[in-house]
């Protein structure tokens, strides 16, 4: 009797056009996250019009990003590049005192190659504050991955463990008093016992800081100590980094930053799935600790009993299609999960793969698959959009995540979609987040399921028809 042999995923790739925002995007959640820091983004006014269309609704919260426009005397090198920029960054310093100036470059400053990490060190050290350089530009597959560049430049900024000072000694006891205030000696003890002696652990990946929270929490449950995130809410609080420390990421688009750790700061990384979804977040916890070799407890209970609490949402989408047309990297991830909930997919577009940092979410996505019984979806690297429209239009299927760009055109055909940057800006990480996920994927459904019980389902039919 011969054993059926799992099915292996197939990829392809198309090389179409890319159709995602611009990586200098990241600034918009990157400079909310670091509260102590300062974006000054150097390119051209395109660049400017972006950033005004993209943030514009920031603008009443007086934003700490600026934009150092490059006229044409800059770019055919007639103005001195280092006395503007000097200008700027001291007029930065005075008006907001940030701890950090993060120089974020272009497509302008790549193509006429203005070396902002030759003036960034001088400038650095005449103004007596951190510059740190990051070329988030136009160049890179996905709008994600401008974090993912920032992430990486900061990483080199990370300290590592100095001798401590008598003082310093004496700063950091009166911190843990000022912490421990109103506790007794047995609580404070027995915070220290609850976890387990192990190699430091430092997560990367910029999360709002309730999910931050939610996940540290999660790990000490398991007598697992965080070391330190990366970025931290102040550049000041950046993690020590040292030879030989492990380090995992929360995001699937982080694969320049997990290579700068291991790279340039000798770190391990843990090869682990994602944290989106109760599945996800599971097999992070459980990969976590099998690395720092501690048994883990609790974790099946606790992903039962978040998979109990959708079920309302589960009943919508079970048996249902979903499509991934390709926008911001966290198409497997989500995927997954989604068919976990009961849902087919038979196609996953996405911008870029790197199958090395994502090797352990495409193995769970094989085996959710297998324990699902559906076939495994094709995943098409840098997808055709016109090839894409028409696989959309044969398999006929319930819903579409796709960009901004093609999701009115869709809707105009009769296709339910979901705006892809929705899950980058939402909190999807952890086993309590899983809930906004399916929010998000069940909304365009109950719209239409609402437009039924009016009659009106058949007159966007005949529009669509038209």
């Amino acid at each position: 009797m011969t054993v059926a042999q799992p099915e292996a995923i197939n990829f392809e790739c198309e090389t179409g056009n890319y159709h995602t925002f611009c990586p200098i995007s990241c600034v918009a959640w990157l400079y909310q996250k670091i509260e102590d820091s300062f974006f000054l983004v150097i390119g051209t006014k395109t660049c400017g019009y972006f950033l005004q269309n993209a943030m514009g609704v920031m603008i009443f919260a007086e934003p700490r990003y600026a934009m150092a426009e490059l006229e044409e005397g800059d770019i055919s090198a007639q103005l001195n590049d280092y006395e503007e920029l000097k200008r700027l960054c001291s007029q930065i310093k005075r008006d907001r005192n940030p701890s950090v100036i993060v120089w974020i470059g272009t497509c302008t400053t790549e193509i006429i190659k203005m070396d902002l990490e030759g003036l960034a060190p001088k400038l650095e050290a005449e103004l007596g504050i951190p510059i740190v350089v990051a070329r988030a530009n136009g160049l890179d597959y996905a709008f994600t991955q401008g974090e993912d560049t920032v992430l990486a430049a900061m990483a080199a900024r990370c300290p590592e463990k100095a001798p401590v000072m008598e003082s310093e000694k004496e700063e950091r006891n009166a911190i843990a008093k000022l912490l421990n205030f109103g506790k007794k000696k047995e609580e404070v003890a027995s915070d220290e016992a609850e976890y387990v002696k192990h190699t430091p652990l430092v997560l990367f990946g910029s999360l709002p800081d309730p999910v931050v929270t939610q996940l540290t929490l999660e790990l000490k449950k398991q007598g697992i100590k965080v070391s330190g995130w990366l970025p931290a809410k102040r550049f000041t609080e950046l993690p020590t980094l040292e030879e030989g420390y492990y380090v995992a990421g929360v995001n699937p688009f982080l694969s320049r930053t997990a290579t700068t750790l291991m790279r340039r700061r000798k770190c391990k990384l843990i090869g682990a799935p994602f944290p989106i979804g109760p599945d996800g977040t599971r097999a992070w916890i459980e990969k976590i600790c099998s690395v720092l070799e501690i048994e883990p407890k609790g974790l099946d209970e606790r992903e039962k009993q978040i998979w109990a609490s959708l079920e309302d949402y589960l009943q919508i989408i079970r048996g249902k299609s979903v499509f991934f047309m390709g926008d911001n990297l966290l198409e497997i991830s989500l995927a997954r999960f989604l068919i976990r909930c009961g849902m087919t997919c038979p196609e996953i577009g996405i911008p870029y793969m790197d199958k090395r940092y994502q090797a352990a979410e495409l193995a769970l996505l094989e085996k959710t698959c297998a324990e699902m019984g559906i076939p495994i979806p094709r995943i098409v690297e840098k997808p055709d959009n016109y090839n894409q429209i028409q696989r959309i239009k044969d398999q006929n299927v319930d819903l579409v995540i796709t960009g901004m760009a093609h999701a009115n055109p869709l809707e105009a055909r009769g296709i339910n979609t979901k705006w892809s940057v929705e899950f980058t800006f939402a909190q999807i990480h952890g086993f309590t987040n899983a809930r906004d996920i399916l929010e998000l994927v069940t909304r365009p459904l109950r719209r239409n399921n609402s437009l039924k019980d009016l009659g009106w389902d058949k007159l966007v039919r005949e529009e669509a028809k038209v």
